[in-house]
């Protein structure tokens, strides 16, 4: 039986001309000799062989390959490369979201090249097919998004596996058995990769720390924590810095400042708040004006800039809100005691006081250090029941603010700021955190009192730190000045469009003629979709159509609150950019003439606002899992809800009496082929018509509850 020659390969010029550069991309990143491109080409007659190194030499002049030494060239993949962030699957591609191109580029796993999820990378794009979608391989790690890894450790004889929580992380590690630091199997741990060999399928690790066994409340949060990488506790020497501060005020200190100490000032805030950082206080003028102060913790008086406090500062950013505790960006020390404005303790404060008539006109504003002493520590409720009632401590003042407050907040609405009432759920926990029963904060008229003059305090505070005039105001024309702002762009136009589209299908209307417009129209839309069903469909849409709100020194207002100029200045103990903003507003009270480090502001924005996004995300999460442990004893059970998403995947949908959110995975809907309708913001069957709707009202089955996914998956039930 003979063998069957492998057939020869005859190319011409033009044909090797066009073969040659696609073989070096088909091998992107890898070496090659005119051997090795040869036998790539499947090339075997000696007259196309010997044209190999002359073709070669010609791609090299042109500079679409290029030499890497001892006769081997590779692709000049500079010439065709992309940067831009890794956003990874949990099925281990991953698309590359770049500024330098109009879509997304997909890179399969084997091209990644141990590239991981929020890594910046270099990208060479593939040729293109027609009506093909963009590729690329990674060719190099910019930089890496993070260094440690939460998950549960399996131990054997001699290593050991980490078994990432996250979704988004497709590779276990490689633990040695020198590196677990006594962890024992099954238990959650933080790792960090420590190598990664090429073509190894798995990167090598170390334990850095030992949680504790999964499903313990401790475990879990500081889980949560560990995942977004931010801290829960001080290291000693930031303690020790915070536990040398005096805590005495001295006469001269007091000498330097404007003296609230015998005007009526009070707190509101949640009943368990362990921090106050604002103040409010009120006093009947002569000329029957009122005089509001709003008071601000002093936090930069004991924090110098650059000290190892503020370095500790700046790299929290802000404090982080778990279900069961807070994680501070300041030591306890000063975010419970020096700079928390308790009752009956002298405090300094930064304060801006605002003269108005009896229709909240502010006629005159000052801003400084000041001293106060809180008379009175209110919790929300309690400020509720004096504005319901008209009686209780300080009710004078109460009712005069919240009539100012009203007044101030129908103006807001007025001229374009847009109201999107999204009720915070807060858990009641035993003393082991477990959940016992999910609740929801509502925005009453005393959450409405602090919040509007928090809003008019840092809408002015932004405008005097920026130089612009105002007419009622003391502050001099000027050449705009070096600020820090919070700044929200303006909405998706093209998202909103549809949404507008959308919502006339249900007989409503949504005008986006001009930015007014738009505020005045969704908010017309949301109120009277108000006890509907469609409500949450509206409130939903309406959102996913705002850009997010971060820091800034460039300013581009802020759209959802129809402000020109708005800033963060009311929360230095939890929120950074506040302190930024005290160290700008007294550096222009002073009147300096050099101007601030424009680009070293922009840094602190940008690590601001990177930050809060963890700490939200960390929030959200840790909501997500005490939601799916409250409901994992109640599997099999059936509860009304509202489709809260429709995906290409499933249906998500939130039940109506304790906010809880979970999936009915669209492989779980057998009764028909379903298809996703993006623009209409539903799934629906093929054969029978059968459509899931975004805001719909739908009966479910609690089929399981993952804790370690933080996932909760629902079924439609049988016939009840």
């Amino acid at each position: 039986m003979s063998r069957s020659k492998k057939r020869k390969s005859t190319l011409n010029h033009e044909g090797l001309s066009a073969k040659t550069p696609a073989t070096f991309n088909r091998n992107s990143g890898n070496d090659m000799n005119c051997k090795q491109v040869t036998e790539h080409m499947n090339v075997n007659d000696d007259a196309t062989q010997r044209l190999i190194p002359d073709m070669t030499a010609q791609k090299k002049s042109r500079k679409k390959i290029k030499e890497t030494g001892h006769g081997n060239h590779r692709l000049n993949y500079e010439t065709g490369c992309i940067s831009g962030r890794v956003d990874m699957t949990a099925h281990g591609y991953a698309y590359i979201i770049s500024e330098q191109t109009k879509e997304d580029v997909f890179v399969s796993q084997k091209h990644l090249r141990e590239a991981l999820h929020g890594d910046t990378v270099k990208v060479h794009l593939f040729a293109r097919r027609k009506n093909a979608r963009l590729e690329g391989q990674v060719m190099e790690i910019i930089k890496r998004s993070r260094s440690t890894f939460v998950g549960t450790i399996g131990v054997m004889r001699e290593f050991a596996f980490m078994i990432p929580d996250s979704r988004l992380m497709p590779y276990d590690l490689f633990i040695p058995q020198d590196k677990i630091q006594g962890a024992k199997d099954g238990q959650k741990v933080v790792a960090r990769i420590t190598d990664w060999p090429h073509r190894a399928k798995n990167p090598i690790g170390e334990v850095l720390q030992v949680l504790g066994n999964p499903g313990e409340n401790e475990t879990e949060m500081h889980a949560i924590l560990a995942e977004y990488e931010l801290p829960y506790r001080f290291e000693p020497e930031v303690e020790t810095a915070a536990a040398a501060i005096s805590t005495k005020i001295t006469a001269e200190e007091i000498g330097k400042r404007r003296d609230f100490r015998g005007v009526p000032t009070f707190t509101v805030d949640p009943a368990d708040a362990k921090d106050f950082d604002d103040a409010l206080s009120i006093e009947k003028l002569n000329n029957g004006n009122w005089e509001v102060g709003v008071h601000i913790a002093d936090v930069t008086h004991y924090i110098p800039e650059d000290s190892i406090l503020d370095k500790e500062a700046v790299n929290r950013a802000t404090s982080v809100y778990l279900v069961d505790r807070v994680v501070p960006m300041l030591p306890e020390k000063l975010s419970n005691n020096l700079c928390s404005l308790r009752p009956n303790e002298d405090k300094l404060c930064f304060s801006a006081v605002f003269e108005t008539d009896g229709n909240a006109n502010v006629l005159k504003q000052w801003f400084g250090r000041t001293i106060i002493r809180s008379t009175n520590r209110l919790s929300y409720e309690e400020a509720q029941t004096i504005i319901d009632t008209g009686e209780g401590k300080m009710s004078n003042q109460i009712l005069a603010l919240h009539r100012l407050a009203q007044i101030l907040r129908n103006n807001r609405f007025k001229n374009g700021s847009i109201f999107f009432d999204r009720p915070e759920p807060k858990f009641e926990l035993d003393k082991d955190g477990k959940p016992l029963g999910v609740y929801y904060v509502e925005n009453t008229t005393s959450h409405q009192l602090i919040e509007e003059f928090m809003l008019l305090a840092n809408c002015r505070v932004a405008e005097f730190i920026s130089g612009v005039i105002r007419a009622e105001s003391p502050v001099r024309a000027g050449k705009e000045k070096v600020g820090v702002y919070r700044v929200h762009d303006k909405p998706n136009m093209e998202k909103l469009g549809n949404f507008a589209g959308f919502v006339t299908r249900f007989g409503y209307s949504l005008k986006i003629t001009s930015e007014h417009t738009i505020a005045t129209s969704l908010n017309k839309l949301l109120e009277k979709a108000k006890g509907t069903k469609m409500e949450t469909m509206f409130g939903t849409l309406a959102l996913r159509s705002m850009a997010k709100a971060d820091y800034s020194t460039d300013n581009i207002g802020h759209y959802g609150l129809g402000f020109k100029y708005y800033t963060h200045f009311t929360s230095p103990i939890r929120r950074y950019p506040d302190m930024m903003t005290h160290r700008l507003l007294q550096y222009y009270l002073d009147g300096k003439g050099n101007k601030p480090n424009k680009e070293h502001l922009e840094t602190l924005c940008r690590q601001s606002s990177g930050m809060e996004k963890r700490a939200v995300d960390a929030e959200r999460t840790s909501i997500k899992y005490k939601q799916v442990e409250f409901m994992s004893d109640k599997v099999g059970q059936c509860f009304d809800g509202t489709i809260s998403g429709v995906t290409e995947w499933g249906i998500y949908v939130e039940l109506n009496d304790n906010k809880c959110e979970g999936m009915i995975h669209i492989r779980e809907l057998n009764d028909d082929f379903y298809i996703f309708d993006e623009d209409n913001y539903c799934i629906k069957g093929r054969h029978y018509g059968r459509t899931f709707q975004l805001g719909e009202p739908i009966r479910i089955l609690v089929w399981r509850a993952n804790l370690l996914k933080k996932q909760l998956d629902f079924r439609l039930p049988e016939k009840e």
